[in-house]
């Protein structure tokens, strides 16, 4: 028998004008989209909102929010978001959103300035621990240790320092963060783009700061904008789940009421910018050449229109979504640039529809507008193709059923989707979670040509739009930011010079000295006996199939999925950078049995997506192992189980490599989101980088999909006429020798009623038995070594990675464990706070390679020398039981964290590549809960063995690069 939801109805108990704990109930609405029920409610003492969002989830969630709309690029609130968690009245802790990041269970806990809100949301499956989080959050906010401690601004906002010299810098961890986004050229391109759309409103301002205003704001200034917008009247909670709701509200009341006396001014506002034509505008930026770019936007209403909103959606992928969507064609058939996309920006009072253009040919300035708006009209006028929009359609229906939002806990997911109406209407907080009505409006839309007339409003009649074009110059903000603080220095006298170094040296004692053992005491904390028993993991089982298939039986809602792994173990080594070209060039040119265009549209229209990626397995026990794959994935709903079976069998087993233009294209598009991805992530980056200077799994996945994959496919494009001939011929003998029924495992998740109809209409998959090669694979020798690789930012990314160690007697367990206090304390407290990198951490991985790695960083040689720091710091760590505690803690809570069933599938699928045994996440979490602070302290010795193998990995830019004293063995020029 089906439990009953309780949540799914509404509760006579919560009606309309109850009084609930200082809450009145304003609404109750059933909401079919989540299973439950939302209770609109209103504080009485203070106005502030409340949304309780009722359903049978036990990974519960609480968010609080503000409208905090930006007047100038000072990025006050960004600057805000970072400081209210360094310290509160109740909890006068330096960090105490660091405490909770290591000690809680929390299974989401961050905060986040949006354009104009700022929002503090944590999950967690533990009640007890969740009623902590909201407890440190709503006093972070409301009352923050900012109004007493004015160097918490100068930490995370923005202060001078003067080496010896008396040359001044910028340093602050906002600023810092910032100066590496907006190294980012789409960064830079759609900041400026929302300046031309929207100049008399927030929506035209940086909300999280431009490095080269964020100087002038001031202390005086930061604490009045507090004031005037952390008001609980100017306040939005969301509580989510299954929760004893009345308790909850008691607790959040008892802070609420805590709070009336801190009220102060009114908010910045949020108006609607009247309709701008924009001309085009240029902009220059020290980039690359290749990262030359326009930016075109049109403003699609407001929010209030919900179906509206997903129209465009739904229209942007119908139009624009693949290579063979008609104007992604012809603005690709053009030649004008490397690539084009587009993108629905939402989540704002005036959501846009921006499409981008990437890579610029000559006059492509002059040209772009007018090819995309006149393609849009003759779309408009001769009609867009139906199965195109059913297709798109299709796939955003099942994007909203299957509720997969990344990394993000549903609750999280759904409370910022929740304000993106209500922020702008108090009497419309749903409109975001639902869709059925939405839906069912636009595929009546499809008979009555409501996309068409959308798509002639939208860019044909528009009155509201802008163009930027970014231009690649020598100079930049850099040497403006150099310009100006000579300019400063050269007013200021040696006293003032020293005055700055004295309030730098107070900064780094305040960083310096501990928190109280009081202050400490005062934070809430769980402990060990407050851990549950984790929940019984379901095993995969081996299923009767017509090849080797292992099933995973979980509740999937109604949804298959399916990924098939083909070893390349019978490979060459020189074969993997072409198997990184059939996984980017495959679903995306003609089959023999379809066009490319008519493919994607059956993909669309009968699959959840359809994808192929390589991926290599290791063995904890032996680096030189390397097991790589090349990985299909593809899901559907229930009632399209036949296409699951079908379409991918189509794409591998027929795929014509014939086409040397659009392979081209498709390929430049992979170079172009690879080197945007070393700019805006290389971090990731270079830690796979510096694996593979260990690992032979890390230098096998690293010639199919990473650094070494995109040196070989730059070097390809590069050479195109010469070495494009033999492609066609290469890629299908590939395609034959790895898409075989020789080397296979399919992994079915899903109901077993589905399993058999995959396999009934799938049969062998259309695989052939050839009986091939033995696995000889010969991965060349990894060895370690300095490299640095040039890309354009003003920030770094740092890596310094380490091979095994003899002395190493560590268990995963206790590696895990104390990845925390060397993540949360020391590099913390000595890259982040002091050092101003936005990000910093520890990983130690279960092969026992370890790595310290740095986000957005102004230093090379001085976060290298906080590394060497480590060990004597962890040797001479001194936590106290209940620290040491707090940890193990949180750690078996990350270890328990919930996943969506496809999450858990892959992860039982890559353990068994792995040679991992049944149970082998039991053993480790048992060894997380045997931690002792001695067996932590140890492990110090590991980081301190001079005899292991090092290597350092940096990507930044040329002029930090050069001014490191780091002896690379290579400086590579990475993006040009």
């Amino acid at each position: 028998m089906t439990k009953k939801n309780r949540f799914a109805t509404p509760n006579p108990a919560l009606a309309v004008g109850t009084a609930h704990a200082g809450f009145t109930v304003t609404r109750v609405e059933a909401v079919r989209e989540i299973s439950g029920t939302a209770y609109l409610m209103r504080h009485d003492a203070t106005g502030a909102r409340m949304l309780w969002l009722a359903c049978a989830d036990t990974n519960r969630s609480f968010s609080i929010a503000f409208k905090t709309p930006p007047v100038d690029d000072t990025g006050v609130f960004h600057i805000l978001e970072h400081s209210v968690l360094c310290g509160s009245d109740r909890y006068p802790v330096k960090e105490p959103f660091v405490n909770l990041l290591k000690t809680s269970m929390q299974t989401f806990l961050n905060a986040m300035t949006f354009p104009d809100k700022t929002m503090y949301p944590v999950a967690s499956t533990n009640v007890a621990d969740l009623e902590n989080l909201m407890g440190v959050y709503l006093d972070a906010v409301l009352h923050p240790a900012i109004y007493h401690r004015p160097r918490i601004f100068e930490q995370e906002g923005w202060h001078l320092e003067a080496d010896e010299s008396g040359a001044l810098s910028y340093n602050g961890v906002v600023f810092n963060e910032m100066k590496g986004a907006l190294s980012d050229p789409e960064d830079r391109l759609y900041q400026e783009v929302c300046r031309q759309l929207f100049p008399d409103t927030a929506y035209g301002h940086e909300s999280g700061g431009n490095p080269r205003a964020i100087p002038s704001l001031t202390y005086e200034a930061f604490l009045d904008t507090h004031a005037h917008h952390y008001a609980l009247a100017n306040s939005y909670t969301i509580l989510y789940g299954d929760l004893n709701i009345d308790r909850e509200l008691a607790l959040i009341d008892e802070r609420f009421r805590e709070a009336t006396a801190h009220e102060a001014g009114a908010p910045n506002p949020l108006a609607l910018q009247a309709p701008v034509r924009a001309p085009r505008v240029t902009i220059e930026m020290a980039t690359a050449p290749s990262n030359s770019s326009i930016a075109l936007s049109y403003v699609l209403g407001t929010a209030a229109d919900r179906a509206r909103v997903l129209a465009v959606d739904v229209l942007l992928d119908a139009l624009c979504g693949s290579n063979e969507a008609p104007l992604k064609r012809a603005v690709l058939d053009a030649g004008i640039a490397d690539d084009f996309s587009a993108m629905l920006v939402d989540g704002v009072l005036q959501p846009q529809a921006l499409l981008m253009l990437r890579g610029l040919r000559p006059g492509a300035g002059e040209k772009f507008r007018s090819l995309v708006e006149s393609t849009c009209a003759e779309l408009a006028e001769g009609g867009i193709p139906r199965d195109k929009l059913e297709a798109s359609l299709a796939q955003a229906e099942f994007n909203l059923r299957e509720g997969d939002f990344g990394g993000y806990p549903d609750g999280i997911a759904l409370s910022i989707a929740a304000m993106s109406s209500w922020l702008y209407d108090d009497e419309r907080p749903l409109d975001y979670l639902r869709y059925e009505d939405a839906l069912a409006e636009l595929k009546r839309g499809l008979d009555d040509g409501l996309f068409e007339r959308l798509l002639r409003e939208l860019v044909c009649e528009s009155a509201h739009s802008a163009e930027v074009e970014l231009v690649p110059s020598e100079t930049g903000d850099a040497a403006e930011e150099a310009a100006e603080l000579e300019r400063l220095r050269a007013g200021m006298s040696e006293k003032d010079v020293e005055a700055v170094r004295a309030e730098v040296a107070a900064l780094r004692a305040e960083q310096e000295a501990p928190d109280s053992p009081e202050a400490l005491a005062a934070l809430p904390r769980l402990g060990i006996a407050d851990v549950e028993p984790p929940a019984p993991e379901p095993e995969a089982l081996e299923a009767e199939a017509p090849l080797p298939c292992t099933a995973h039986e979980l509740d999937t809602h109604g949804i298959a999925y399916v990924y098939h792994y083909f070893d390349l173990r019978r490979l060459e080594f020189s074969d993997l950078p072409y198997v990184g070209l059939l996984s980017d060039l495959l679903g995306k040119l003609d089959t023999e049995l379809h066009p490319a265009s008519d493919l994607d549209t059956l993909v669309e229209t009968n699959l959840g997506g359809l994808d192929f990626f390589t991926e290599t397995y290791a063995r904890d026990e032996d680096l030189a192992y390397a097991a790589p794959a090349l990985v299909v994935g593809a899901s559907a709903l229930s009632e399209k189980v036949d296409a699951l079976a079908t379409l991918p069998a189509e794409v591998w087993g027929k795929t014509r490599f014939d086409d040397l233009a659009r392979m081209r294209d498709i390929l430049t598009q992979r170079r172009v989101a690879l080197e945007q991805y070393f700019v805006s992530s290389g971090h990731t980056a270079a830690a796979a980088r510096a694996n593979a200077y260990f690992s032979s799994a890390a230098v096998a996945s690293s010639a199919m999909a990473g650094l070494e994959y995109y040196l070989f496919l730059r070097d390809l494009l590069g050479n195109w006429e010469e070495r494009s001939t033999e492609l066609p011929a290469r890629l299908s003998e590939l395609a034959a020798r790895v898409f075989t029924a020789d080397d296979v495992l399919v992994s079915f998740t899903g109901s077993p009623d589905d399993r058999e109809r995959f396999w009934a209409a799938g049969g062998t998959l259309a695989l052939p038995v050839t009986g091939g090669a033995e696995h000889r694979l010969s991965v060349p020798t990894p060895s370690p070594r300095n490299e640095a690789f040039v890309i354009p930012s003003d920030v770094c990314y740092v890596v310094r990675a380490s091979g095994r160690s003899g002395r190493d007697a560590g268990t995963i367990g206790c590696w895990q464990v104390a990845t925390r206090p060397l993540s949360y304390d020391y590099l913390w407290n000595e890259v982040r706070v002091k050092g101003g990198a936005y990000g910093c951490g520890f990983r130690r991985t279960s092969e026992r390679l370890s790595a310290f790695w740095s986000f957005r960083d102004p230093s090379i040689d001085a976060t290298l020398a906080r590394y060497d720091g480590a060990a004597a710091w962890l040797a001479a760590w001194d936590g106290t039981d209940e620290e040491l505690e707090g940890y193990v803690v949180a750690t078996v809570a990350s270890h328990d964290a919930p996943v969506k069933p496809r999450q858990m599938a892959r992860r039982q699928d890559v353990a068994r590549f792995g040679g991992k045994e049944p149970g082998w996440r039991d053993v480790v979490r048992a060894e997380e809960l045997a931690a002792t602070a001695d067996n932590v302290r140890a492990l110090a010795t590991v980081l301190a063995d001079e005899s292991v193998p090092r290597g350092i990995c940096v990507f930044g830019g040329r002029d930090a690069i050069e001014a490191s004293t780091v002896p690379f063995d290579a400086v590579v020029e990475l993006v040009r």
